[in-house]
């Protein structure tokens, strides 16, 4: 998720002083790139942190000895994903830009709007691995006006995971496929115990995207849109109030744990002591509930229709003009972590699921799946799966509608009056000329 999406929650902080040295001894916008022996560097700003920084680096290393005319540079860019839309804005402004960044799937529009954002059209759509069976969420995520302006980097979807010893202790029957968010509102009910400090459930309450996106896939399900069809107001004025009072209701019930810092980092602790029932999250939290020694398993999102729906949230590599030279062997480099043979071992580490029907179909990536609880589950939902809008405006949308939600999850106010306020800050983003 992985808002955002996904990776946000997991890769918290910055290395501020590494940020300087980073963004002053960046060649953005200099040379062609080709070194005195005919080689090429590419720097890569990748944000990763532990495990999946890890990972990162033994691909790069296979990459640099497998292309020897090009050496990715994997410094890292000297801060964690959360804060890179920062730092990339400030080194486009500065003119000392990196050739790729790893860049949030919400942030793409807005960085999109540079010209130093690489055109990558014709790389993905002609790449080794057919663009077709790239999942549509995918897609979607990197298509800005048409035009594809990044290549896909990791891939998440929104699920339930459930603590199966809560729910035998509750007496209460496991959820299943089909479920309904009045099912869930009663299900966190049953499953909270003030006495034990037990929470049916758990929803970040910062205001954030991590706060956000939670909400889309109700919406959806009820027929709204983020952005209305004349793209002067928001699509979800009447959807929004309903996803709200399903919060409202968890939040009269006392059954919902109210992450007020941001990164959800409390929330998630709170899971893995055993003192939540169900928590909404994605396949990035699987290996820390599998350490944690949790007996758990993942159920789809529940829905008002009946339907399968939820969200996706994939993060991007973006491209910068740093030179023909170095913009060539920056679209080689992300063309090859996409191809399957390295994108199922950057999946399985990264807590990413697979970017391609061709991933997905290999065996290690079938192993892994078979090794992990519920994570076919995730997988299962890419079909359905839907991605926030590629809008310029989405960030102030983000904002209004996490203002909203706090404030009817700290029971501050009804949903109608937060969607109404929600409403007047959206439009009036909308309204701006971009």
């Amino acid at each position: 998720m992985t808002d955002g999406m996904t990776r946000r929650r997991l890769l918290l902080g910055a290395a501020s002083a590494a940020s300087a040295a980073a963004v002053s001894g960046c060649a953005g916008g200099g040379s062609d790139g080709v070194d005195a022996d005919g080689r090429v560097t590419v720097e890569l700003w990748h944000g990763q942190a532990d495990t999946a920084r890890k990972a990162l680096e033994k691909l790069v290393a296979e990459f640099n000895r497998t292309h020897p005319a090009i050496h990715v540079d994997a410094g890292g860019g000297g801060v964690l994903s959360d804060a890179m839309l920062q730092k990339v804005t400030a080194a486009l402004a500065a003119g000392s830009y990196p050739d790729v960044a790893y860049i949030f799937g919400s942030d793409l529009a807005s960085v999109a709007r540079s010209p130093r954002v690489v055109d990558l059209t014709d790389a993905m759509r002609d790449g080794p691995t057919p663009w077709s069976s790239y999942w549509k969420p995918v897609r979607e995520a990197v298509t800005v006006n048409g035009q594809v302006r990044a290549a896909p980097a990791v891939l998440d979807s929104l699920a339930v995971v459930y603590n199966r010893k809560l729910f035998r202790r509750a007496g209460v029957p496991f959820p299943k496929a089909g479920w309904t968010w009045d099912d869930f509102t009663a299900t966190a009910k049953q499953l909270t115990d003030s006495g034990r400090g037990v929470f049916g459930t758990g929803w970040p309450g910062v205001g954030d995207e991590d706060t956000v996106w939670r909400l889309w896939p109700m919406i959806w399900d009820l027929g709204g849109e983020v952005v209305a069809a004349d793209g002067k107001h928001i699509g979800f004025a009447k959807q929004g109030v309903r996803a709200l009072e399903t919060v409202a209701q968890l939040a009269r019930d006392k059954s919902v744990y109210v992450d007020m810092k941001t990164g959800s980092e409390q929330m998630y602790q709170v899971f893995l002591s055993s003192r939540m029932a169900m928590v909404p999250t994605g396949p990035w939290q699987l290996p820390d509930i599998i350490t944690a020694g949790i007996d758990y398993d993942v159920v789809p999102l529940p829905s008002y229709s009946g339907r399968a729906v939820t969200i996706s949230g994939p993060d991007t590599w973006t491209v910068f003009d740093n030179g023909s030279a170095r913009s060539r062997a920056a679209q080689e480099f992300v063309r090859w972590m996409m191809q399957p043979a390295q994108d199922v071992r950057w999946d399985a580490s990264a807590g990413s699921l697979p970017l391609s029907t061709a991933t997905a179909a290999r065996p290690e990536w079938r192993r892994h799946s078979a090794d992990t609880t519920g994570l076919a589950v995730f997988t299962d939902a890419l079909r359905s799966a839907r991605v926030r809008p590629i809008h310029a405006a989405y960030p102030q949308i983000s904002q209004a509608l996490g203002e909203a939600a706090v404030s009817v999850l700290l029971g501050r106010d009804s949903p109608e009056n937060a969607v109404h306020r929600c409403a007047e800050k959206a439009d009036a983003a909308l309204l701006i000329p971009r």
